[in-house]
Protein backbone atom coordinates (compact mmCIF):
# COMPACT_ATOMS: atom_id res chain seq x y z
CA UNK A 1 0.00 0.00 0.00
CA UNK A 2 0.69 3.62 -0.78
CA UNK A 3 1.34 5.65 2.01
CA UNK A 4 -1.43 8.77 2.01
CA UNK A 5 0.11 12.17 3.07
CA UNK A 6 -2.82 14.39 5.09
CA UNK A 7 -1.06 17.14 3.71
CA UNK A 8 -1.62 16.10 0.16
CA UNK A 9 -5.05 14.45 0.54
CA UNK A 10 -7.90 15.91 -1.75
CA UNK A 11 -5.00 18.54 -3.47
CA UNK A 12 -4.49 20.08 0.20
CA UNK A 13 -7.67 20.43 0.88
CA UNK A 14 -7.68 18.50 4.48
CA UNK A 15 -4.81 20.55 5.56
CA UNK A 16 -6.43 23.75 4.49
CA UNK A 17 -9.59 23.22 6.76
CA UNK A 18 -7.56 21.73 9.82
CA UNK A 19 -5.97 25.07 10.01
CA UNK A 20 -8.94 26.70 9.65
CA UNK A 21 -10.75 24.63 12.38
CA UNK A 22 -7.20 24.83 14.50
CA UNK A 23 -7.79 28.83 14.38
CA UNK A 24 -11.22 28.77 15.36
CA UNK A 25 -10.69 26.37 18.29
CA UNK A 26 -7.74 28.76 19.58
CA UNK A 27 -9.86 31.83 19.39
CA UNK A 28 -12.47 29.79 21.30
CA UNK A 29 -10.31 28.78 23.83
CA UNK A 30 -8.76 32.80 23.95
CA UNK A 31 -12.54 34.52 24.24
CA UNK A 32 -13.01 35.20 27.81
CA UNK A 33 -17.00 34.96 27.16
CA UNK A 34 -16.51 31.03 27.51
CA UNK A 35 -15.80 29.16 30.17
CA UNK A 36 -12.40 28.33 30.40
CA UNK A 37 -12.59 24.26 31.73
CA UNK A 38 -15.04 23.01 28.82
CA UNK A 39 -12.90 21.03 26.05
CA UNK A 40 -12.94 21.93 22.53
CA UNK A 41 -12.08 19.45 20.01
CA UNK A 42 -11.30 19.04 16.22
CA UNK A 43 -12.82 16.10 14.27
CA UNK A 44 -11.60 14.75 10.80
CA UNK A 45 -13.79 12.14 9.42
CA UNK A 46 -12.82 10.07 6.32
CA UNK A 47 -15.38 7.97 4.92
CA UNK A 48 -15.28 5.73 2.16
CA UNK A 49 -18.06 4.56 -0.33
CA UNK A 50 -16.94 1.76 -2.83
CA UNK A 51 -18.74 0.65 -6.08
CA UNK A 52 -20.32 -2.91 -6.25
CA UNK A 53 -17.16 -3.46 -8.50
CA UNK A 54 -14.82 -3.17 -5.95
CA UNK A 55 -12.19 -1.23 -7.61
CA UNK A 56 -13.21 2.52 -6.97
CA UNK A 57 -14.17 4.61 -4.07
CA UNK A 58 -15.54 7.67 -3.07
CA UNK A 59 -13.40 9.31 -0.54
CA UNK A 60 -15.06 12.45 1.78
CA UNK A 61 -12.86 13.84 4.29
CA UNK A 62 -15.05 16.22 6.61
CA UNK A 63 -13.47 18.31 9.50
CA UNK A 64 -15.60 19.63 12.01
CA UNK A 65 -14.85 22.00 15.15
CA UNK A 66 -16.71 21.67 18.77
CA UNK A 67 -16.00 24.60 20.42
CA UNK A 68 -17.47 26.10 24.01
CA UNK A 69 -20.87 28.00 23.94
CA UNK A 70 -20.45 31.84 24.77
CA UNK A 71 -22.12 32.29 28.20
CA UNK A 72 -25.38 33.77 28.87
CA UNK A 73 -25.83 37.46 29.90
CA UNK A 74 -28.01 38.36 32.39
CA UNK A 75 -29.67 41.07 33.40
CA UNK A 76 -33.04 41.54 35.72
CA UNK A 77 -36.45 42.48 34.43
CA UNK A 78 -39.40 43.47 36.45
CA UNK A 79 -42.73 42.24 35.54
CA UNK A 80 -46.26 43.17 35.58
CA UNK A 81 -49.92 44.16 34.15
CA UNK A 82 -50.01 47.69 33.43
CA UNK A 83 -53.22 48.94 35.78
CA UNK A 84 -54.36 51.70 33.29
CA UNK A 85 -53.61 49.62 29.90
CA UNK A 86 -54.45 46.01 30.73
CA UNK A 87 -51.22 45.38 28.97
CA UNK A 88 -47.98 43.59 30.27
CA UNK A 89 -45.25 45.21 31.03
CA UNK A 90 -41.95 44.26 31.30
CA UNK A 91 -39.09 46.44 32.29
CA UNK A 92 -34.97 45.78 32.61
CA UNK A 93 -33.17 47.07 36.09
CA UNK A 94 -30.17 45.31 35.76
CA UNK A 95 -27.89 45.13 39.02
CA UNK A 96 -29.73 48.00 41.02
CA UNK A 97 -32.37 47.79 42.67
CA UNK A 98 -36.02 47.51 41.39
CA UNK A 99 -37.80 51.24 41.04
CA UNK A 100 -34.51 52.98 42.01
CA UNK A 101 -33.75 55.71 39.77
CA UNK A 102 -30.35 54.93 38.58
CA UNK A 103 -27.65 58.18 38.17
CA UNK A 104 -26.44 57.30 35.36
CA UNK A 105 -30.02 56.73 33.45
CA UNK A 106 -29.98 60.68 33.46
CA UNK A 107 -26.73 62.24 32.16
CA UNK A 108 -28.83 65.86 31.10
CA UNK A 109 -29.53 66.28 35.18
CA UNK A 110 -29.31 69.72 36.26
CA UNK A 111 -26.46 70.83 39.15
CA UNK A 112 -29.26 71.94 41.09
CA UNK A 113 -32.87 71.50 41.87
CA UNK A 114 -36.26 72.81 43.60
CA UNK A 115 -37.59 70.78 46.38
CA UNK A 116 -39.66 71.90 48.55
CA UNK A 117 -38.71 75.44 47.65
CA UNK A 118 -35.10 74.71 48.69
CA UNK A 119 -31.97 74.45 46.44
CA UNK A 120 -31.01 71.01 46.30
CA UNK A 121 -27.21 70.05 45.01
CA UNK A 122 -27.85 67.22 42.99
CA UNK A 123 -24.40 65.85 43.11
CA UNK A 124 -24.27 65.82 46.70
CA UNK A 125 -27.89 66.12 48.04
CA UNK A 126 -27.31 69.23 50.02
CA UNK A 127 -29.55 71.36 50.95
CA UNK A 128 -28.32 74.65 50.19
CA UNK A 129 -29.77 77.13 52.42
CA UNK A 130 -28.47 80.95 52.74
CA UNK A 131 -30.97 82.08 55.22
CA UNK A 132 -29.29 81.47 59.32
CA UNK A 133 -25.81 80.25 57.89
CA UNK A 134 -23.20 81.03 60.41
CA UNK A 135 -19.90 81.23 59.11
CA UNK A 136 -17.49 79.56 62.04
CA UNK A 137 -14.41 80.32 60.19
CA UNK A 138 -15.37 84.24 60.63
CA UNK A 139 -15.82 83.92 64.48
CA UNK A 140 -13.05 84.64 67.03
CA UNK A 141 -12.07 82.08 69.73
CA UNK A 142 -12.34 82.72 73.10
Amino acid sequence: MENVNLRELASGAVQEKFEQAMEKVISNLQDPNTPWKNKRAITIRITFEQNEDRDDATVNVSVDTKTAPVKPIATRMAIGMDLETGKPYAQEYGSQVRGQMSFTASPQMPSELLIDGKVVDTSTGEIKETENVVDFRAAKQA
